[in-house]
């Protein structure tokens, strides 16, 4: 088995330890402290307790103080963007080789949200609700968290207050986990889910270097872009999304997979499935890697067989064990209830529809936006049906990544933080300099869209009655990006070097090696 030399023998940076501190950790740590700052603000708190502390009632309800939150959240988001494009600058320059020393960083910048309010999502208060359900002996599946009573108070977002769970069983254990341990305390549940994220970043810090080597490619850059970067730290700590823990097993996983321990990453997979069940998009994939990248079609569905078997046996056990049915099958179009502009499928049928009310034919939203929806699945299921029949000349890890990007591109819904359901996996099997400079573009403008979109500014990015506070945003990231001529250059795409490719021929010799082969003809 292959393991990680984290130095390759490429030159690493001569700053002494406090040194590269002082320039790498300490700009995002302050980042990262700031955003915490604004989060007494403008951050999600239940209706009773913690909003009472003088200090957060002062951020809260008093004109300056709310002043104060905003333009933290918006200046710490924008100092933790440019953080992440000055270790970038480096890590793709070749001064930073090895990944190790950025766990301290990436650490640090981590430290000071762990205690804050969530930002950007009240996720975390509807997972506590849904454990509160189970801890009542009512189903999850079938009922939302209105069927307790105090679930307002609690600070689960009315939007989803009949709403049945889409999450597995894994999760939902943990859910009763927490609700059982905390009590009546609904911002210790908040902290115990984000500690949970945490767990998955971990392995996500861990892994994605681990699994770029298979693939030739530096670790450090794979760990800056695919882990360290500000959608990580807005969504996964400070909103507290249990995408987190999911993508962390993903990856765990599939690095356990191509190192030819097929059974643990498999089941790895389906652990990662057990927490959001789109994972379970990952598994042909890694029954690509068990069948072989020489194999033929009959040993291909031979190992998606193998697959199969294990994660229904998987899910029969565990889900006996927690107390649950499948009920999370008929709770997948829960997530499709939103409509956000995000989605371009979505995006096309409200404007349409719209477009046809101006004119005075009728209100036919609802239908164009089904319509919309229904057509652009269809691409969606196809192109990833041809993904994983048509497989030669890409990894598999790199398949299952195009996979995602399907899903999330052609859905239904899309949510910043659905980008990282792909990102690290991009970042560990490699991208090409002009793909580079787009995804570092999407980066940055995801995070300008949360700064806009979440309560630190206003309620919807369309929304523009706070319309000062969403120029303040723009402001502050387009400063963030183009303060000095190195990270205006990296964003522009001028100076990603060769982007996340091999760099030497061991290192290409062994991305060849992941790649599916065709079958030679006889």
């Amino acid at each position: 088995m292959a393991t990680v030399d984290p130095k390759d023998g490429a030159p690493e940076s001569e700053d002494s330890g406090l040194a590269f501190t002082l320039r790498y950790a300490v700009p995002g740590l302050v980042g990262a402290t700031v955003l915490a700052i604004g989060a007494l603000g403008v951050g999600w708190l239940p209706l009773n307790g913690l909003a009472d502390v003088p200090l957060i009632h002062t951020m809260k309800y008093t004109g300056l103080g709310t002043f104060v939150s905003r333009a933290s959240v918006i200046l710490g988001g924008a100092l933790l963007l440019q953080a992440w494009l000055v270790v970038g600058g480096d890590v793709l320059a070749g001064h930073i080789r090895d990944a190790r020393r950025l766990w301290g960083v990436l650490a640090l910048w981590i430290m000071p949200l762990l205690l804050a309010p969530p930002l950007f999502s009240r996720d975390g208060y509807s997972y506590y609700a849904q454990g509160k359900l189970l801890l009542n002996g009512i189903d999850p599946y079938t009922s939302g968290v209105a069927s307790i009573p105090g679930w307002s108070a609690d600070g689960v977002d009315p939007m989803w207050q009949d709403t049945p769970t889409p999450y597995g069983p894994v999760f939902l254990a943990l859910e009763r986990g927490v609700a059982a341990l905390v009590g009546n305390n609904p911002f210790l549940a908040v902290i115990a889910f984000r500690l949970l994220a945490v767990v998955g970043i971990a392995l996500l810090a861990y892994f994605v270097p681990r699994l770029a080597f298979h693939h030739g490619i530096d670790g450090a850059k794979a760990l800056w872009l695919g882990v360290m970067n500000p959608l990580v730290l807005m969504n996964f700590v400070s909103g507290v999304h249990n995408d987190a823990l999911m993508v962390g097993l993903l990856v765990a996983g599939f690095c356990l997979a191509v190192e030819k321990r097929h059974i643990s990453g498999t089941l790895l997979i389906v652990a990662a499935s057990m927490i959001k069940p789109i994972a379970l998009l990952a598994l042909p994939f890694a029954g690509l890697i068990w069948a072989g990248t020489r194999a033929d079609l009959r040993h291909r569905i031979l190992a998606w067989a193998k697959a199969a078997a294990i994660t229904v046996a998987a899910y029969v056990a565990v889900s006996a064990i927690v107390g649950v049915n499948a009920g999370w099958i008929r709770a997948l179009t829960t997530p499709g209830e939103v409509r956000t502009w995000l989605s371009p499928s979505t995006a096309l049928g409200m404007l349409s529809g719209n477009v046809m009310s101006a004119f005075g034919l009728g209100d036919h939203v609802d239908l164009l936006v089904m319509t919309s929806r229904g057509l652009s699945m269809c691409a969606a299921v196809a192109a990833i049906g041809w993904l994983i029949l048509r497989p030669q000349g890409r990894s598999p890890v790199r398949g299952a990544m195009l996979a995602f990007v399907a899903v999330v591109a052609l859905g239904p819904v899309v949510q910043p933080w659905y980008l990282l359901w792909a990102l690290p996996l991009a970042a560990a099997s490699g991208l090409q300099p002009r793909r580079l400079r787009w995804v570092l573009l999407i980066v940055a403008g995801f995070t300008l869209y949360g700064l806009c979109e979440t309560s630190a500014t206003a309620d919807n990015l369309l929304d523009l009655s706070d319309g000062l506070a969403m120029i303040a945003a723009v402001a502050a990231v387009v400063i963030a990006i183009s303060v000095s001529p190195r990270e205006r250059a990296l964003v522009l795409g001028t100076q990603v070097g060769h982007g996340l490719i091999p760099d030497d021929a061991p290192s290409q010799a062994r991305r060849d090696q992941m790649k599916v082969k065709a079958r030679e003809s006889r």
